[in-house]
């Protein structure tokens, strides 16, 4: 008689795997999640404005808060890599342009940036040393008032303190900043999922591709104004 022991035993564990378990809720972007064009430049007004600021009040904090921006909306970093970079991580002299993130799981990404926000880096890097920041390689780029690397939830509150002063719309979250630069980046790079996965460091495609809705809706609204 053939013995069915083994047979079942591999039948129990297969009811075990985790693809049989319930299945994850799909995850939906809309234009809700994302900064447009126009609130994209008053975000960037006022963060420039607290720039100045810091500079005559000798704040830091008001110059930090600035670069934050320009971090996020230049990189699409989620909020714990953004707190997370050093200096050691950063590749910005003449013949390099990007950043060396450990994300998710663990993993090691080369995020590649323009030549403006190279500059940007490099006056912000400018800006510490000028406050007295050490700025050596095992540093933290993003810092606290005390010099050591900042919190997510310090970079969520001021992230929704400068939402407020642009009078943008307040269910803005710093991880709008990473949903924006996906839209801008897809757009520039004329819908290129395969490097815009790369760039933001997302294990499948096809969680890059959900921001396929926003694209589509642009066009659309192309459509509308056809002849007009």
């Amino acid at each position: 008689m053939l013995d069915l022991t083994w047979f079942i035993k591999l039948m129990k564990s297969e009811l075990k795997r985790p693809q049989d378990k319930a299945p994850v809720k799909n995850w939906i972007i809309d234009e809700s999640k994302c900064l447009n064009q126009k609130e994209v430049d008053k975000l960037r007004e006022v963060s420039i404005k607290f720039k100045v600021h810091g500079l005559k009040a000798r704040k830091f904090s008001f110059i930090r808060n600035w670069f934050m921006i320009e971090l996020g909306l230049n990189t699409g970093l989620r909020v714990e890599e953004m707190a997370s970079v050093k200096h050691s991580d950063l590749f910005i002299n003449e013949a390099k342009s990007s950043i060396v993130v450990i994300g998710k799981g663990n993993k090691r990404r080369v995020i590649w940036i323009n030549a403006d926000f190279k500059k940007t880096i490099n006056k912000y890097i400018n800006l510490k040393r000028l406050f007295n920041y050490t700025v050596s390689d095992n540093s933290h780029l993003l810092i606290n008032l005390k010099g050591n690397k900042i919190s997510k939830r310090a970079l969520q509150k001021f992230f929704k303190e400068m939402v407020q002063k642009a009078d943008l719309p307040s269910h803005y979250h710093i991880h709008c900043l990473r949903h924006t630069y996906t839209t801008f980046l897809l757009k520039a790079s004329s819908n290129n999922y395969r490097f815009v996965q790369k760039q933001l460091g997302h294990a499948s495609i096809r969680t890059t591709q959900v921001y396929a809705s926003v694209i589509e809706s642009e066009r659309k609204d192309a459509v509308e104004k056809l002849y007009k």
